[in-house]
């Protein structure tokens, strides 16, 4: 029988979550989906001295802001909790007991300064200090001390750290779903710490024994943990449990195409690099989000997924479910993907247009105060005419203020463009014709005036320029007679006969 599809996604809350991590959390999320299996949230704190305040809520927030929620995690318990690991830290010490036992690891007794020692010496030499079976029996531990040494120094409370023992002499063949084949000799491997001094075991032991007991089949991760592959594969040999399938994701580069993306990066090109925004306690800053900065969540999933994956076709806009159906770990790209952010701005602008009047209309109110009273059918209509020029809701006001608010600045250089000699006959003749129009919608309004234009053989430049001017205080913007017919007629000839007192 097959197992049931169960992926982790299991960050620590030493900060904001990154959006290398909101991928790789997407890309788990699809994933199980699609095969009808668990996405488990774990949230890794053993390292207790980088915990950050309000980290974990952050992480959990900004994964249901996304819309891509955990089916199982802290405070969505589905049987295997607990789900932070520092309530779990009382499972790890059997395990690496065992391992101990099977002569898979050993105790170290060696001091901080002592290792340091080492490390200069090597140095000096122009070597690498590497802990291993080259040197592990000239060190201080269980495999060099005798077992009555080694009883004495556990007896007597003396610090050890327990070291997984890397074999010699030996080829792995691994495999992962995106690099495929990877081959690694056991004797460039060190002999990592598994269990530190301070009763907690580090990230390699927890994960892998929170991997097996949580009954994890896929483990979908960024690429940095591809050289920890070699221990996890081994420590899953040691244990005689199966391993699960490995992806390894490719790097979010920075807009430049070198380097890893950072939250400096963010800072130092005014982009968001977080999901939301976070503030740094430590560093007195405050780091955009994606949220505050207008992004639709759905777009920045879409946008977000094309962060290493190829659907294999030139489609580009795609839902959650066309992800779900469509999404396979088989087509993610070994290459570091580029992070660039007019990428996003196009899939926030293409979702604008896919986003109902209505749904845009509630955000637009919301977003500006001078709103708080008018109609929402209103500002739906207004909606209509400007969405497909606008990428972000806080684009609107710039686009759409004068439905709302007669203009109290104008564009100087429209004014000079609009305005010259015998414009003031032209309005006071539009504010003519507009009285006369009994029939006020935007059809008359255009038989009228253009009709107007047309018998008395005027450039419709000469006409509509100063009109928009007038109306809108700028040159640029939806259909002129729209714009009459949404302010009434009132305040059309009111706004002519404010730039007639200007000439």
């Amino acid at each position: 029988m097959t197992k049931k599809v169960r992926v982790r996604f299991a960050p620590s809350p030493t900060g904001p979550l990154h959006i290398g991590g909101v991928r790789t959390a997407l890309f788990n999320y699809l994933f199980a989906k699609k095969h009808g299996g668990d996405f488990v949230l774990r949230i890794e704190d053993t390292d207790q001295n980088r915990f950050v305040e309000g980290a974990e809520e952050y992480i959990i927030e900004s994964l249901e802001w996304c819309g891509i929620p955990f089916d199982e995690g802290v405070g969505k318990d589905g049987g295997f909790g607990p789900y932070r690991q520092s309530e779990r830290k009382h499972l790890y010490k059997q395990y690496a007991d065992q391992l101990i036992e099977k002569g898979h690891a050993y105790y170290a007794f060696d001091t901080a300064e002592a290792l340091d020692g080492h490390r200069r010496d090597h140095e000096a030499k122009g070597k690498t200090f590497i802990y291993n079976w080259h040197n592990r029996l000239k060190l201080t531990n269980s495999l060099s001390l005798s077992a009555e040494e080694v009883t004495a120094k556990l007896d007597a409370g003396e610090p050890y750290v327990i070291r997984y023992k890397s074999p010699q002499d030996e080829t792995l063949h691994l495999k992962d779903i995106v690099r495929g084949d990877v081959k690694i000799d056991t004797n460039i491997l060190d002999d990592k710490v598994l269990f530190k001094s301070d009763g907690m075991p580090t990230y390699h032991l927890a994960n892998i024994i929170d991997d097996h007991l949580m009954e994890i089949t896929h483990v979908i991760r960024g690429e940095e943990w591809l050289p920890s592959l070699a221990l996890h594969y081994l420590l899953y040999r040691s244990f005689e449990w199966e391993a699960p399938q490995f992806a390894h994701l490719p790097l979010i580069l920075k807009p430049t195409g070198k380097g890893k993306l950072s939250k400096r990066d963010g800072a130092k090109f005014g982009f968001p690099v977080f999901p939301k925004e976070w503030h740094d306690d430590k560093e007195d800053q405050l780091y955009m989000g994606f949220k505050e900065e207008g992004y639709f969540p759905d777009a920045l999933i879409n946008f977000l997924v094309f962060l290493g994956w190829n659907p294999g076709t030139e489609q580009e806009i795609f839902s959650l479910e066309q992800l779900v159906q469509d999404f396979e770990l088989e087509r993610i790209n070994k290459a570091g993907a580029r992070f660039d952010i007019k990428k996003a701005d196009w899939f926030n602008q293409q979702y604008m247009q896919l986003k109902s009047r209505e749904s845009i209309a509630i955000a637009f109110r919301e977003s500006q105060a001078e709103l708080a009273d008018i109609d929402i059918h209103y500002i739906e209509m207004v909606v209509d005419l400007i969405k497909e020029r606008a990428s972000f809701t806080k684009d609107l006001w710039n686009l759409s203020h004068f439905f709302f608010v007669a203009p109290t600045e104008y564009d100087a250089k429209a004014q000079k463009k609009a305005l010259k000699e015998g414009t003031g006959d032209i309005l006071n003749k539009l504010v003519e014709i507009i009285n006369a129009t009994e029939d006020y919608s935007v059809e008359s309004l255009q038989t009228n005036i253009k009709g107007w234009i047309t018998s008395n053989e005027i450039g419709f430049g000469k006409v509509m320029q100063p009109l928009r001017f007038a109306l809108a205080g700028a040159l640029s913007g939806p259909d002129l007679f729209q714009i009459m017919f949404m302010i009434g007629k009132q305040e059309t000839i009111k706004r002519i006969q404010k730039v007639l007192g200007m000439l």
